[in-house]
Formats: C-alpha cells, sequence, structure tokens
C-alpha cells in the first residue's frame, strides 16, 4: 500500500510525485516512455531549442546593427538537432535524478486503474490511497479527409526530426504551435504559409497584440490565410474555402498539422473506473478532484490550460489537497509566451474578455522603447507593452506584451496579478535599471492615470 500513485511523469506527473515525497508520503510513479512527457521531449523544450539557433541565425544576419560585420551565416541543421537531442537528453538525466533524491519509485510501464484506489502495470497490482492522472496530450487529428493518409503531413512531433530546411511548408493551424514553427522555418528562407479556420491568429491572446504578431511575422514573409476551411489534403496539396467562399489549393514540401492536442484517456481504466469525462478531458474541480472519491488529474489530460507550468501547478495543488494541506489553483494568473521572434508574452485577462464581462477598466499601450535596455539590445526593433487595471481600484488585471525577451519577466505580471496588487503597489517596487523589464511598471502606472474603458458605470472593480 502506497499513498500515491501518479501515471504519467510529465511535468504535471513527476513535480507532482517529488513534492508529494518530500512530504514525507510513500509515491509510486508510472511511465511507459521517456521522463519528463510532451514538454521535455516533443514541445517545450526541443522547439524552444530550435527556436533558440533561428535567433542566432538573425542576429548574425542583423550584426550590422551592432557595428559588427559578421557575415551571411550557414546553418548545420544536423549540429541545431544535435544540440536539441542534447538539451532533451540532460534535462531528462535531470527529472530521474529528481525522483530518485526525492525517493519516488519509478515503474517504466504502462499503468491502468483496475479498481477503487487499484493500480496495474506489468510487473503486478499496487494499492494506493490517492491516484493521480498526469497522462498528458498528444497531437489532435481532425476529420479532415487525406489529413491522416497522406506521408507529407507532418505533426508537431513528427517535424522536429527533419533533416533538411524545406523550401515550402502549409501549416494548418495558426494557434501557438503553428505559429513558432512559422517562425523558425521562415527564418531560413523557407516558404511558409498559414491557413487558418478563425478570422485572426492566436485567438488565446490579445487581439492587439495578435495583430502585431501577425505584421511582425508578415515581414518575415510567412503568409495567411484566415477564415479558411480546409476541406481535403491530396499529398502535398491542402484544399481550403477561403474567406470569399472560393476554393484554393496550396502545395508544399511537407504540410504540418498543427490543429491543436487532444488529452490521453484511453487505456487508463477511467471509464471503468466510473471518472466523468468531458469533451476537453479529465473533469476535475479547483484542487484536481475527480467525481471519484481518491482519483485526482492534472496538466493537459484535463483539458483546461495546456501549458508544462500550469501542469506542475495543479500536481502540487492536487497533492496538498489530498494530504490536506489547503491550496487553490488560479487559472486566470498562469502567464504564457509564444516564443516566436519577438516574443509574445501575457498573463490575466485580455480586453475583449473585460469588455463581455463589462468590467470597467483602464488602459495604458506603450513601446518597449521606453527602457533603455531595449534600444540598446533590440537595435531596428520594435516592442508593446499592455496594462489592463480595474477601473476604480487600479488592481492589475492583465499584461500582455510582444517583443524583445518579455518572456523572462512576465513571472513579475503574474505576481502583480496573483496577488491583486493595484497600481500603488506597483509604484513602490524597484524594478532594476536598465532592464526592459522597466517598461512593465512603466505601463502599468500609465494605466493608473488612464481614461476608463469599457462596462458601464457600477460594474468597474
Amino acid at each position: 500500500m502506497v499513498d500515491l500513485a501518479v501515471i504519467g511523469a510529465g511535468p504535471g506527473g513527476y513535480e507532482a510525485a517529488a513534492y508529494a515525497a518530500r512530504l514525507g508520503t510513500s509515491v509510486v510513479l508510472y511511465e511507459k516512455g521517456a521522463l519528463g512527457g510532451v514538454c521535455l521531449n516533443v514541445g517545450c523544450i526541443p522547439t524552444k531549442t530550435l527556436l533558440r539557433s533561428a535567433r542566432a541565425f538573425s542576429d548574425c544576419r542583423e550584426a550590422s546593427r551592432y557595428g559588427v560585420q559578421a557575415g551571411d551565416p550557414v546553418l548545420d541543421l544536423g549540429a541545431v538537432q544535435a544540440r536539441k537531442r542534447e538539451v532533451v537528453s540532460t534535462l531528462g538525466k535531470g527529472v530521474a535524478a529528481l525522483l530518485k533524491q526525492s525517493g519516488v519509485t519509478l515503474v517504466r510501464e504502462e499503468a491502468r486503474i483496475v479498481g477503487r484506489g487499484r493500480i496495474e502495470s506489468a510487473s503486478g497490482a499496487v494499492d494506493a490511497s490517492h491516484i493521480l492522472v498526469a497522462s498528458g496530450s498528444v497531437p489532435a487529428l481532425p476529420p479532415i479527409p487525406g489529413l491522416g493518409d497522406s506521408p507529407a503531413v507532418l505533426d508537431s512531433s513528427g517535424i522536429l526530426e527533419l533533416t533538411a530546411v524545406p523550401a515550402s511548408l502549409v501549416i494548418i493551424g495558426a494557434g501557438v504551435i503553428g505559429l513558432e514553427f512559422a517562425c523558425f522555418f521562415a527564418e531560413f528562407g523557407t516558404s511558409v504559409t498559414v491557413v487558418e479556420m478563425l478570422d485572426r491568429i492566436a485567438p488565446v491572446l490579445d487581439a492587439e497584440i495578435a495583430r502585431k504578431l501577425q505584421g511582425e511575422l508578415r515581414r518575415r514573409k510567412v503568409a495567411f490565410h484566415l477564415s479558411a476551411r480546409v476541406t481535403r489534403v491530396d499529398g502535398h496539396a491542402v484544399l481550403f474555402t477561403d474567406a470569399e467562399g472560393r476554393e484554393q489549393r496550396l502545395e508544399g514540401e511537407w504540410v504540418l498539422n498543427a490543429t491543436g492536442r487532444k488529452p490521453v484517456l484511453e487505456g487508463l481504466g477511467l471509464e471503468a473506473a466510473g471518472v466523468d469525462l468531458g469533451r476537453a478531458g479529465i473533469r476535475v474541480d479547483e484542487c484536481g478532484r475527480t467525481n471519484v472519491p481518491g482519483i485526482w488529474a492534472c496538466g493537459d489530460c484535463t483539458g483546461r490550460m495546456l501549458l508544462a507550468h500550469s501542469a506542475a501547478r495543479e500536481g502540487i495543488v492536487a497533492v496538498n489537497s489530498m494530504f490536506g494541506r489547503p491550496d487553490r489553483m488560479r487559472f486566470g494568473a498562469v502567464p504564457s509566451v509564444v516564443y516566436t521572434h519577438p516574443e509574445v508574452a501575457q498573463v490575466g485577462a485580455t480586453e475583449e474578455a473585460l469588455r463581455s464581462r463589462g468590467v470597467g477598466y483602464r488602459k495604458a499601450v506603450l513601446p518597449m522603447g521606453v527602457a533603455g535596455r531595449f534600444l540598446v539590445e533590440e537595435a531596428g526593433r520594435s516592442g508593446t507593452v499592455k496594462a489592463l487595471v480595474s477601473e476604480r481600484r487600479g488592481q492589475v488585471l492583465g499584461v500582455h506584451m510582444i517583443g524583445g525577451s518579455c518572456g523572462e519577466f512576465i513571472a513579475a505580471a503574474a505576481a502583480m496579478v496573483e496577488l491583486e496588487l493595484c497600481v500603488e503597489d506597483v509604484r513602490q517596487i524597484v524594478f532594476p535599471h536598465p532592464t526592459i523589464s522597466e517598461a512593465l511598471k512603466e505601463v502599468v502606472l500609465h494605466a493608473g492615470q488612464a481614461s476608463p474603458s469599457g462596462g458601464p458605470a457600477g460594474q468597474a472593480g
């Protein structure tokens, strides 16, 4: 009998397992694949490693802006891929060491729930007081004729293994995954076209910031077809109906299916155990509880927020809750980053969300160049930072940024949202100089002095 059995060693699973073991509980963790889950092996880490190489390539081409004559850079994709594998391997060993040092029993086998508080794998059955499902997600395959049959179609995992830069690439989907790969390949000269069924890119982003990102990518020669419904994939060709209802056809050396991800739910014994499953994934409350006592879930398999750092926090909240340590998960304060070039980072409410809820707010939009460090680091480039604060109290409701290394200081904005700081609280925080993060403080202070926007009188926060 163990205190906790965890299914899945992605960020949600391994962080929860290690944390629970450090609390003095007995923990067994099941993982049939590589440690680290999607993020480490075929998601966050490998894609960001590739994008870092793309940034280095761009820096070499633009070095003259800084008074350096570097010449034309040459890409060695084999070396880029080798570095990616080295980074993934190093971090995978780190996860293994964390689990060992924490005292987690690791079982490298597939596991399933076979009864109340009982887990079964090839090596036998284990009884557990609590079960945490952290089974992750896989690329979605929408019912588009030909999409699953064409050898020219890659998903977000397969495209990571290309050994040559393609001459052309058609991407289905203008979400985060599609945009990051569009940025990477366009940097190396690939003719990239993105086909999106919605009338805008990156629907999770603030609309104003999303428009700026689209403009930046267009300047990098990424083409977009919005309000376009893909009807069929025929080999290397993508057929779609455009915004005017006309039939269009695009051909690419490769086609990337970037239409999102779906939770891994099959083969886990969830339905037999009576766990309530929704369209998005396992239904849980704010603490990670399912409808079945003793069974919990976190991360992508719940479908709530498909981010590694959210999964890790969800797992820890679940552990605290199951062992009587009060905790809560606030999804409204979880930051996110799009690792395009330039980066996009955000946390909290978008302007569209505040309007739809009738919340009165004040906003400010400033160029990142208000921070001297941005002019030093980003010669010839632009950046924008936007803050939304409540009309009455000046509470920080949302921060949205594009440009530079904004992903490196979005955590400061996340703390403002999480702790419900107001403009006067932010005024008292000392930001280091010179850093680009100073633009964050400036925009919050400006928002506090702006004219009201949004909801009707009496609806402001």
